[in-house]
């Protein structure tokens, strides 16, 4: 039987009976709720947010952070940007090349080395420092977000040696003998002349 057919019987029932009698089962109006209508009377009254935030919160937190090779390869980037940062344009237009090829390896293979084996459930602790201007050997220090400590400082120091001219010494620093020793990096060649303030630009 049709809907409309359905709906007149049922007009026609209530009439004649005056509304004291339900009609039958058999004339109920089985409409079947639109998608909108079905969305928007399941999801009334602020449900869509609570069941929105019932469904993030069934997710597990991990996906909302980094895993640890991606903050390391986050961590690495950034460590590269700070470099160049610390030596400006006019420095970096000369050592660029060498230092990425010899020295910045170096510097990458320690951090990943710190933050697979001594840093290994507090990574996501660890920042990298601002670099220093002027004639400051700070290239940058990773330190604890929370303590507020460094753990590793890699500095570049301006070296002139008789009849051979500027050398940029890179070595980096820890904590495990409170930051005395020098680890080498490399040296990097300048010239005979003396080299600009570092973070100098054209």
């Amino acid at each position: 039987m049709n809907k409309w057919m359905k709906k007149s019987l049922v007009i026609l029932f209530s009439i004649a009976t005056f509304g004291l009698v339900t009609p039958p089962a058999s004339l109920a109006v089985e409409d079947k709720p639109s998608e909108d209508n079905l969305s928007k009377a399941t999801f009334s009254n602020g449900e869509i947010d609570n069941a929105l935030s019932a469904e993030l919160q069934s997710l597990d937190d991990d996906q909302f952070s980094l895993t640890k090779e991606q903050f390391l390869t986050n961590f690495i980037s950034e460590a590269e940007q700070k470099s160049f940062l610390k030596f400006g344009d006019k420095i970096s237009v000369v050592i660029e090349d060498e230092f990425k090829q010899v020295i910045f390896p170096k510097m990458e293979e320690v951090i990943t080395y710190y933050l697979n084996v001594e840093a290994d459930e507090q990574f996501e602790q660890l920042a990298i420092s601002k670099p220093s201007a002027g004639k400051g050997e700070k290239i940058f220090h990773i330190y604890n977000v929370e303590t507020g400590q460094d753990v590793l400082r890699f500095h570049v120091r301006r070296e002139n040696k008789p009849l051979e001219g500027y050398w940029f010494n890179f070595h980096y620093h820890t904590y495990h003998d409170s930051f005395q020793s020098h680890k080498d990096l490399g040296s990097i060649y300048w010239n005979k002349n003396t080299p600009p303030n570092w973070q100098s630009v054209h």
